[in-house]
C-alpha cells in the first residue's frame, strides 16, 4: 500500500508533472497533484503524491521537507486523512418564497 504525502509552500508555477519528477528521485510515485482553485485554475500552493511504499515515503519527506525549490521552502509530510465537512448550505429551493399567507 501506498503513503500518501502533503506537500506545502509551492511556487503557482508548479505543474503536477514537475511535482512528480521532484518525488520521482526517491522511488516510485503512484500520484502527483497540485491543488488549484476551482474558479481561477490558479494553484493554490500545495498539493498531494503518493509514494509506492512507506520507506520511499520516509525518505522523500527526510530529504525534501525544507528544501527550497523554485525560491521557496517546501513543508513535506504525511497527508493526514480529509476531515468530513459540514453541510454548508447551498442547496435551497428554486421556487418563490414569499410566505405562506401571502393572499
Amino acid at each position: 500500500m501506498g503513503k500518501k504525502l502533503y506537500v506545502g509552500n509551492l511556487a503557482f508555477s508548479v505543474t503536477d508533472q514537475d511535482l512528480g519528477n521532484t518525488f520521482a528521485q526517491f522511488g516510485t510515485v503512484e500520484s502527483s497533484k497540485v491543488i488549484t482553485d476551482r474558479d481561477t485554475g490558479r494553484s493554490k500552493g500545495f498539493g498531494f503524491v503518493e509514494m509506492s511504499s512507506e520507506n520511499e515515503a520516509a525518505d522523500a519527506i527526510a530529504k525534501l521537507n525544507g528544501t527550497e525549490q523554485n525560491g521557496r521552502a517546501m513543508t513535506v509530510n504525511e497527508a493526514k486523512p480529509q476531515a468530513p465537512r459540514d453541510n454548508r448550505g447551498g442547496g435551497g429551493g428554486g421556487g418563490r418564497s414569499f410566505g405562506k399567507n401571502r393572499y
